[in-house]
């Protein structure tokens, strides 16, 4: 099916024309009848020659309520826009011109009513003149009577052909379905309607609403049960949930839209707004507040969180604007409002808004730009943002701005550096230390950074030369394992006491920087000796009858019990030697299981 809105004047016979053309009442409510407005969404629908069925969503012309008017144009995408042939051009006809101009509605038809009234010439040459400039140039134009049925037949072959030169809605779309009425049916419970632009619901969905979990108990769509429908369709959706659904609220697909608050926007055209503005898109009207950032370019605060893509169109309406400037033809319509960010950046440095603005002016509603910006987004919140990522992640679900990655790769190995320098007895410089160096908002992403000759090992990065080798050793230290090694040449397994460690300057970082580097061997706390000091015990244990002794071994190394246990257990840790009961090992065999 198609959806197609009304607009025009009060009392310029849309919803006679409505009437005329499907046979239905679109004033149901008693105080719309009685009065003789549309106050409420009202929608009725035909059959078309062709078989393809349309619905119209019949909208007021009364400036009262013009709320209710953005909320019936904003989600469809042509229009059916009425004029009296005696009443001619309106102020609320130029309204509705400037809000269909904004919102971008590209597709119509310009009907001229009251035919048997008044001459149509004057009132059509002057609306297509106004439509042409709107941007609706191509517009059909006809004369009609919803009185006497005059024109009928050609306005139904006039929407034929409109209707086919309609884009098709993508039915793979996330749901965005804006709520004009809800209300509760007996026996049924929560009914919510609204016009579905694109995508597809069907029944037992799961949809959100306020941020809440809602399901899909059963629909209608055109009076008529179904169990599915896509866009572009009027639904009446019944709804199960602890939920109480308003107008200008939206069901939508869960984590598929962004609850922004806050957005920054481009405004077409580039007016000066007051400082308070309602913004309308789809049914809902939301007050804001207006921080201008530069030429065409605007902040805005919402008074509450609407789901919302880049670039979708706020119209931006002026609340203070008097009625009698209205009936002057001055419009409270200000401008439209494109969505650039949906999570603008906080501007808090002298001269942020002038950059910012910069920044706007040449951004643009996709995935490239949003990064440009935030330089590091999750794809879930590119998703939901509208901008599904075109290019691969730098790391599971993580995009970067190409720039911004290649940048952070270039600079990781200075802050290692750098790090290293400050404390060169550091084994590496933690990830942790890192990311926050490099502002990042996860240790991952550091991980995914790390190339040569930077190397990463139990959560630390590292240079080459911070690997091994006495020359990754601060000169102080160097030094001081070149004296230690200097007076266990003659007595290599005699491990140093701790007095004597200090006396050199090696403390516990200093010991722990030189067992790294390779340059000494650390057997247990405390018991540090020559770095191949255990191949060779492993050499002159081998000399003696086996098995042997601790004891044994002790005399054989010329050491002290202290040292020579741990080594021993060191020895059998790398199987140079196995322990055969409580009191006796033995060398293992050169080439035997477990042997070196």
């Amino acid at each position: 099916m198609h959806v197609v809105a009304t607009a025009g004047h009060v009392d310029h016979g849309k919803s006679t024309l409505v009437r005329a053309l499907t046979g239905m009442e679109p004033d149901r409510l008693a105080e719309e009848r009685r009065r003789g407005l549309t106050i409420e969404l009202g929608y009725a629908w035909t059959t078309l020659p062709s078989g393809e069925r349309v619905a119209f969503v019949d909208v007021p012309g009364h400036e009262r309520f013009l709320r209710t008017t953005l909320a019936g144009v904003g989600p469809v995408p042509a229009v059916l826009f009425v004029v009296a042939a005696d009443e001619g051009w309106m102020p609320q006809s130029e309204e509705h011109l400037i809000a269909l101009r904004t919102l971008g509605v590209r597709l119509g038809l310009l009907a001229i009513t009251r035919a048997d009234l008044a001459d149509p010439a004057p009132a059509l040459e002057d609306s297509r003149a106004r439509l042409a400039e709107a941007g609706l140039g191509e517009a059909e134009a006809l004369a009609v009577s919803g009185r006497t049925g005059e024109g009928l037949d050609e306005l139904r072959a006039a929407l034929d052909r409109l209707v086919a030169a309609l884009p098709a809605p993508d039915i793979e779309a996330p749901v965005r379905l804006w709520i004009d009425r809800a209300f509760t049916v007996r026996g049924s419970g929560t009914v919510v309607t609204g016009t579905l632009p694109a995508g597809r619901v069907s029944t037992g969905d799961e949809l959100e609403l306020d941020g809440e979990r809602v399901r899909v108990r059963g629909m209608e769509s055109l009076k008529e049960p179904v169990t599915s429908v896509a866009g572009v369709a009027r639904v009446a959706v019944n709804l199960r949930g602890r939920i109480a659904p308003e107008r200008g609220q939206a069901l939508v697909t869960p984590d598929a839209w962004y609850p922004a608050d806050l957005v920054d926007v481009r405004v077409s055209p580039a007016v000066a707004l007051p400082a308070s503005v309602v913004a309308h898109v789809g049914s809902a009207a939301v007050a804001c507040q207006v921080r201008p950032l530069g030429p065409g370019v605007a902040r805005l605060r919402l008074a509450r969180p609407l789901p919302l893509h880049l670039g979708d169109v706020l119209l931006l309406r002026d609340p203070g604007a008097q009625q009698q400037h209205d009936a002057h033809g001055v419009s409270r319509v200000r401008a439209g409002a494109t969505v650039l960010d949906v999570r603008p950046p906080a501007l808090r440095r002298r001269g942020a808004a002038r950059e910012r603005a910069h920044a706007l002016a040449h951004a643009s509603a996709d995935a490239a730009s949003l990064l440009r910006t935030h330089l590091l987004l999750r794809e879930r919140d590119l998703i939901a943002m509208g901008c599904p990522p075109r290019t691969r992640p730098v790391l599971a679900d993580w995009h970067a701005d190409p720039e911004h990655w290649a940048g952070l790769a270039a600079r990781l190995p200075e802050i290692v550096r750098r790090h290293a320098a400050r404390d060169p007895l550091e084994p590496g410089m933690p990830l942790a230390a890192a990311r926050h160096a490099l502002g990042l908002p996860d240790h991952r992403l550091v991980a995914a950074l790390v190339r040569p000759p930077l190397t990463l090992a139990d959560g630390r990065i590292m240079t080459g030369r911070m690997v091994g080798g006495p020359g990754s050793l601060p000169a102080p230290v160097a030094l001081a394992v070149r004296r230690l090694l200097a007076e266990l040449a003659g007595s290599p397994f005699r491990a140093p006491e701790a007095g004597r460690l200090a006396e050199l300057g090696l403390g516990p970082r200093e010991l722990a920087a030189a067992v790294r580097a390779g340059a000494l061997l650390r057997v247990a706390d405390g018991v540090v000796l020559p770095p191949d000091a255990d191949e060779r015990a492993a050499a002159l244990l081998a000399t003696l009858p086996q098995p042997f002794t601790v004891g044994q071994a002790r005399t054989a190394l010329r050491t002290t019990r202290r040292a020579a246990v741990p080594l021993l257990e060191h020895l059998d840790g790398k199987g140079l030697t196995e322990r055969l009961d409580d009191v006796h090992r033995r060398c293992r065999p050169t080439g035997s299981p477990g042997g070196s």
